[in-house]
């Protein structure tokens, strides 16, 4: 039986990630992150080391599901134009027109190269595709498609020639995910599978290709995400968690010494929708504190503020964030 032809959505969704790990070696927590993003409708900060399958793990998404790619390499030169489009005068038999032509935000999977490299102008005519999935030229606005979701890498040590993301725009990715270096074991796999690739790239062998995943998959997944039991004691874990990034003196000393600004209601937000969107993917129907636990590092990564005395100290943003998850009484 042909693939997404009598197959439900969760069936669908799982086979698309299955796909991407046989592409990617030792990333399944990137991956994982990746398919939630999708799901959830939100947009994805990655960040690691370079040469750590960021780019291929987006490609290998792009790849396997019915959508446009494109990929923008951020660079400090780059104008808003760049990214958006821009209107072009057009001499026609009939007189002169401007036209639009789309930039290469107008796809369905966005992948956004080095974004701390853009300049601030830039940044911001992103950030207005993000949030509301439109651009504005000339006075008039154009609509994303319905499936839109950005994908944006950064590097982690390289800071000359950058451009810092202002907190508003680090505020409206979903997740901040990272990516670590893989196990031996998995290294080795990924000599091996790059080999092989190598050697059917030269011997013209192509193997069988599956038919790639169709969009529909993924607002269906979507639907079914909105539907999960969220219990009132699961929606006052999440609230508890957030209100613990504001007010850390109320857990611990240490807390208070190391977090200079607390996560705001977005966090709560996107807490909700990336447990659901977990809880979904392991075949469940309702969310439990497990999915929360999961996902937490990845949604409040980005939204708290170290102090400067936690920076001293060497107090890692996941370090804090663990101590959060242990002090919160679960429900």
């Amino acid at each position: 039986m042909p693939e997404g032809l009598g197959m439900s959505t969760v069936e669908q969704i799982i086979a698309l990630q299955e796909r991407m790990g046989q592409s990617i070696i030792g990333q399944k927590d990137v991956i994982e992150r990746l398919v939630i993003g999708l799901l959830a409708n939100g947009n994805l900060l990655i960040e690691g080391l370079p040469g750590l399958a960021k780019t291929r793990a987006v490609k290998a998404m792009s790849k396997n599901l019915e959508a446009d790619f494109s990929r923008i390499q951020f660079t400090p030169d780059l104008l808003p134009s760049d990214v958006t489009g821009t209107e072009v005068y057009h001499q026609t038999a009939d007189g002169a027109e401007f036209r639009f032509e789309a930039g290469p935000i107008f796809a369905n999977i966005v992948l956004a190269d080095e974004i701390n490299r853009a300049p601030a102008k830039v940044q911001a005519a992103l950030l207005e595709a993000m949030e509301e999935r439109q651009v504005t030229v000339a006075g008039t606005t154009h609509k994303m498609p319905p499936l839109f979701i950005v994908m944006a890498t950064q590097n982690p040590i390289e800071q000359e020639g950058t451009y810092p993301l202002p907190e508003a725009q680090m505020d409206r990715f979903l997740m901040h995910v990272q990516v670590l270096y893989p196990p031996v074991e998995d290294e080795v796999e990924v000599i091996r599978l790059v080999r092989g690739e190598e050697q059917g790239a030269l011997s013209g062998a192509e193997g069988d290709t599956p038919p790639v995943i169709p969009q529909q998959a993924v607002f269906d997944a979507r639907a079914e995400i909105s539907r999960l039991h969220v219990a009132d004691a699961m929606d006052r874990y999440m609230a508890d968690l957030v209100q613990a990034t504001r007010t850390p003196e109320a857990l611990s000393e240490d807390l208070a010494r190391w977090i200079e600004i607390g996560s705001s209601p977005r966090g709560s937000l996107a807490l909700d929708k990336c447990a659901r969107a977990h809880a979904w993917l392991k075949g469940r129907d309702y969310v439990d504190p497990a999915d929360v636990r999961a996902i937490v590092h990845d949604v409040f990564r980005h939204r708290i503020a170290l102090s400067y005395e936690a920076q001293g100290d060497a107090v890692s943003i996941d370090r804090v964030i663990d101590e959060i998850v242990s002090l919160v009484a679960l429900p």
